[in-house]
């Protein structure tokens, strides 16, 4: 998958987008990230890419042509082999919230365009002409898009066939099956007095995994019943929530 991010301050990606995981699949051209400088499409000497708003306000917004040129570059340029259908995704408090269900949509695309906006947001023009999605990783207001934009490449990263250790991995992350991820145990079996719960001793696999099932489905329960709305149960598993108190 190729990554292409508009942004003001590229030096922020190599660092938490070049270690662990994500690292390797950079290394590995698995993913390919292309960083692309808004301040080279400046306008003037002193390389202009905002100005303030028609019709007063604070703040400033960045100005049409710098971005247009930006998004042309990404498309057109020798990374991205002259297509001009490649999806250009806004970084923006009003997009649409960013769920698993939205990340596995665009892991499933070969490349896409992140603008990491900046100031009180981009002319409306360009999101109008050429933006093709908007994405917001919550509602709260941060300086910049650039690290919403690098939790999204994360998160689609994770998705990449070849970037997990294994076909299995990730399968039982929080979100990833609809529900929040069940307990986890390690060594040693009793750690300042409390034991791992015996069935996970016991080496019998169905119950491990009927077990595991039921502590998501529980923690989902207490943590967030708004989930169960949209995860496909089994007749047991409604069973065993209604048990809970739970009420569909």
């Amino acid at each position: 998958m190729k990554i292409h991010v508009i942004t003001l301050f590229p030096d922020l990606f190599p660092g938490p987008l070049g270690e662990s995981i994500i690292g390797r699949a950079l290394d590995s051209g698995v993913v390919e990230l292309y960083l692309h400088n808004l301040r080279d499409h400046g306008e003037g000497p002193h390389k202009v890419v905002d100005d303030t708003a028609f019709g007063g306000g604070p703040g400033m917004v960045l100005k049409a042509g710098p971005l247009a040129a930006s998004i042309e570059e990404a498309r057109h340029g020798t990374a991205g082999g002259g297509r001009s259908d490649v999806p250009v995704v806004l970084m923006d408090p009003q997009g649409e919230r960013l769920t698993q269900q939205v990340v596995d949509r665009f892991a499933g695309l070969d490349e896409m365009i992140i603008i990491a906006g900046r100031y009180e947001g981009i002319d409306e023009r360009v999101r109008q002409r050429l933006v093709t999605h908007e994405v917001s990783i919550g509602d709260y207001v941060l300086t910049g898009g650039e690290l919403p934009a690098m939790v999204f490449i994360e998160a689609i990263a994770r998705r990449v066939p070849g970037v997990l250790g294994g076909e299995d991995s990730g399968k039982a992350d929080s979100f990833a099956s609809g529900l929040l991820q069940h307990p986890q145990y390690t060594r040693p079996a009793v750690w300042e007095d409390e034991a791992v719960p015996e069935i996970l001793l016991s080496g019998d696999h169905a119950r491990v995994d009927r077990w595991r099932r039921e502590q998501s489905l529980l923690r989902t329960l207490q943590r967030r019943p708004d989930l169960l709305n949209s995860v496909d149960l089994l007749e047991w598993e409604r069973e065993f929530l209604r048990e809970l108190g739970w009420q569909s």
